[in-house]
C-alpha cells in the first residue's frame, strides 16, 4: 500500500494500535504486535515524511525532512528515555514527526512538527526549546528594533490566519538586562517559541488530503518559524532597544 514516493493517507489500524498500546505499555505486548507497528506505523510514516518534506519546501525550501526512523530522522523512535522520569513505562503512546530548518542539530532548530495521538492531533512550528547558546541570542532579538517589529508581526500573522495558539512562555520573571516594560517583553517570558492548532484527528488523516490539511496550517503558522530561523542562522541585527 505504501512506497517510498507515494502517500496515500493513514491506516485507520494505526490510531487503533496507539489505541492499544495505551492500554498495555508493556515489552512483551509490543513485541507481540511489533508487526502491526512496522505495518501500520512506520512505513506510512515514511511515507508521509517524504510527500510532506517536497510540500514544506515550497514555503520552507531549505527543509530537512529524514526518512530515517532510529531518532536521527524526522519520525521519533517510540522508545522513552525513562532514565530520569517516574514514569517508567517504555513505549510513547504516539506518533511524533519533525521537519526542521537550521545548521544546528536537529533539537535545536526551528520546524514544523506533527503529533498524532489516538484521537487527537496537533501541529506545531517553532522551536520546542531554546539552546543555552541560542537563548541570548533570541533575547536580543525580541528587544530588538527590527527584529522585535518583525516577531510582533509574525506573531499577529498567525493569530489573524486562524483558530491558533503561541506557546513557550516559561520564566515569571524578565530576565536579568531587560526591560520589563518594553513593548515585547512577554516574550522575554519564553524559553521557546512556537504557534500551534490541533483537535480531533480530522477525516483528511486518512487520505492524501492530510498532505494539503497539514500545508495550509503549517502555512499560517510558517511567520513563527522563519522569524526563529532568521535569528538562529545569525540575519538578526545586534543591539537592543
Amino acid at each position: 500500500m505504501y512506497s517510498e514516493t507515494s502517500f496515500n493517507g493513514l491506516p485507520r489500524e494505526l490510531p487503533s494500535f496507539y489505541h492499544d498500546l495505551s492500554q498495555h505499555n508493556d515489552r512483551t505486548w509490543f513485541d507481540q504486535n511489533r508487526e502491526r507497528y512496522d505495518q501500520y506505523v512506520l512505513k506510512p510514516a515514511v511515507a508521509f515524511v517524504e510527500a510532506m518534506g517536497e510540500r514544506l519546501r515550497l514555503i520552507s525550501p531549505q527543509i530537512v525532512s529524514d526518512r530515517r526512523t532510529n531518532g536521527a530522522g524526522s519520525i521519533f523512535r517510540i522508545y522513552r528515555d525513562t532514565r530520569f522520569s517516574q514514569d517508567k513505562t517504555p513505549f510513547k503512546t504516539f506518533l511524533g514527526i519533525f521537519f526542521w530548518e537550521g545548521s544546528r542539530a536537529k533539537m535545536e532548530n526551528s520546524g514544523f512538527y506533527f503529533h498524532l495521538e489516538p484521537t487527537q492531533l496537533t501541529l506545531y512550528a517553532g522551536i520546542y526549546q531554546f539552546s543555552k547558546t541560542m537563548l541570548p541570542a533570541y533575547r536580543d532579538a525580541v528587544v530588538h528594533p527590527e527584529q522585535g517589529a518583525a516577531l510582533r508581526l509574525a506573531v499577529q500573522q498567525v493569530l489573524a490566519a486562524g483558530p491558533y495558539e503561541i506557546g513557550g512562555r516559561h520564566y515569571k520573571k524578565t530576565p536579568a538586562g531587560y526591560d520589563a516594560s518594553h513593548p515585547n517583553a512577554e516574550y522575554l517570558l519564553h524559553n521557546s517559541l512556537y504557534a500551534s492548532t490541533g483537535g480531533e484527528v480530522p477525516p483528511q488523516a486518512f487520505s492524501a488530503q492530510l498532505l494539503d490539511y497539514c500545508l495550509d496550517r503549517f502555512t499560517d503558522m510558517a511567520p513563527v518559524h522563519h522569524w526563529i530561523v532568521s535569528v538562529a542562522e545569525g540575519k538578526a541585527a545586534a543591539g537592543r532597544l
